[in-house]
This record gives structure tokens, C-alpha cells and sequence, in this order.
């Protein structure tokens, strides 16, 4: 057989993509992230008539060429909370706005095998988005973001996810100098606002895109 673990993960994604439905979030499969592209632009967007959009801190995101692909488009208002130029209180002050945006983009820290999306956020404003305000979110899932249950997610979140992203921003945390949660008091902690998704409400509104690849942290 080629691509055994591609198709290994086809099953899996298949499953999850059921248990995520039967919660009431709207499923789509891809292949991999250019996939993931096409499915975001010509099969989410058009039907959500969305006319402003902006995004959460996402590598997968990124990956994905969705934002150099938005960021330019003519017929959209475009938050760009990405943008280097702003001031911090700038930066702030468009991350609050963009909580009242058509559609908001981001991916997530960890999905289960029983259809929760588990998040931890530093300011708060992505995993936000994700629970009230814009009306759409897209949430983009890497293959190696599914883990078996919460704890399970909460144990990839703060032994892998969140210790590696305090690297790449360069945060003054333990963490960077140890790969450990520290259960740090540090001001640049990263870890500060749980959620966990067990549902999309109103139901379709939460859209989940799997992606057959590693993606993100």
C-alpha cells in the first residue's frame, strides 16, 4: 500500500469527523494544508456571505497561505491583528474589534477523539472568539492535534504545545530555558484562559476543517 500513514489517517479523520457533526460543529476534510486552502475559500466562505474577517494566532493558519490569500482580498474587510506595524495598544485594540467580525480564523491546541476542542490562550481574545462574537469561526486541525480525551489534551497543551510557543515568541517564561511548565508567575506567561468546546452553538456555526498533515503546534 503507498502512503500507509496518509491512509491510516483517512480513517481516523473520518471518525472524528462523525463524533465533531454529532456535536453539532460543521465538518470538512482535506488533504493537506493547500487543500485546506481550497476548502476555507471556496467552500466555507462563499456560504457564509462573510463580509469582514480576522484571525487568532494560528501557525497552521499560516500554513495554509490563507493569510496572505485574505489579507489582500477587495471584498473583505480585513482585521489584520498580524500586523507589525501597529502599536501594542493598537494591536489590543483591533484583537477586541475583531471579536465582532463575520468570520474569525484560527486553529487550536488540541481536538479529542470524543469531539471537544481544548484551548490555552495568553490574552484570551482567540479562545474568545471561539465561544461568542463573530459569526463564523473556522477552526483549522492538523492530523497531530488529535489526542484521545481531555486529559490527554491538556497533557499535549502544557508538555508540548505551550512550552514550544513560548520559544518561538521568545518569552521570558521558565519554560524556555527548561521545555517544562513551570507553573510560572512570569508576566510573559502564555497560559492563562482555558476553554473547552464540547459544542458548536447555534450548531454549524463553529466550522472545523481536518488536515491530513502535521500541522501547527
Amino acid at each position: 500500500m503507498e502512503k500507509p500513514i496518509a491512509h491510516f489517517w483517512e480513517h481516523r479523520m473520518a471518525d472524528l469527523k462523525e463524533v465533531l457533526e454529532a456535536n453539532h460543529f460543521e465538518v470538512f476534510l482535506a488533504e493537506d494544508a493547500l487543500d485546506a486552502s481550497r476548502v476555507v475559500q471556496e467552500k466555507i466562505i462563499p456560504r457564509t456571505g462573510a463580509k469582514s474577517v480576522s484571525w487568532g494566532g494560528s501557525m497552521t493558519f499560516i500554513a495554509t497561505g490563507l493569510y496572505d490569500a485574505l489579507k489582500g482580498d477587495p471584498h473583505m474587510e480585513v482585521l489584520d491583528t498580524f500586523d507589525k506595524s501597529l502599536t501594542p495598544e493598537e494591536s489590543l485594540a483591533l484583537r477586541r474589534k475583531s471579536l465582532l467580525v463575520d468570520l474569525f480564523i484560527t486553529g487550536t491546541n488540541a481536538v479529542t477523539e470524543t469531539g471537544e476542542l481544548v484551548n490555552l490562550d495568553m490574552y484570551g481574545n482567540r479562545v474568545a472568539a471561539i465561544t461568542f462574537g463573530p459569526k463564523h469561526v473556522i477552526v483549522l486541525v492538523g492530523r497531530n492535534k488529535v489526542v484521545p480525551d481531555l486529559e490527554s489534551a491538556m497533557e499535549r497543551i502544557k508538555g508540548y504545545a505551550a512550552p514550544v510557543n513560548a520559544m518561538r515568541l521568545d518569552k521570558k517564561t521558565p519554560c524556555v530555558k527548561t521545555g517544562w511548565c513551570e507553573e510560572c508567575n512570569s508576566p510573559d506567561r502564555i497560559c492563562n484562559s482555558w476553554t473547552i468546546t464540547q459544542k458548536s452553538y447555534p450548531k454549524g456555526r463553529i466550522k472545523v476543517v481536518l488536515i491530513n498533515e502535521e500541522a501547527g503546534l
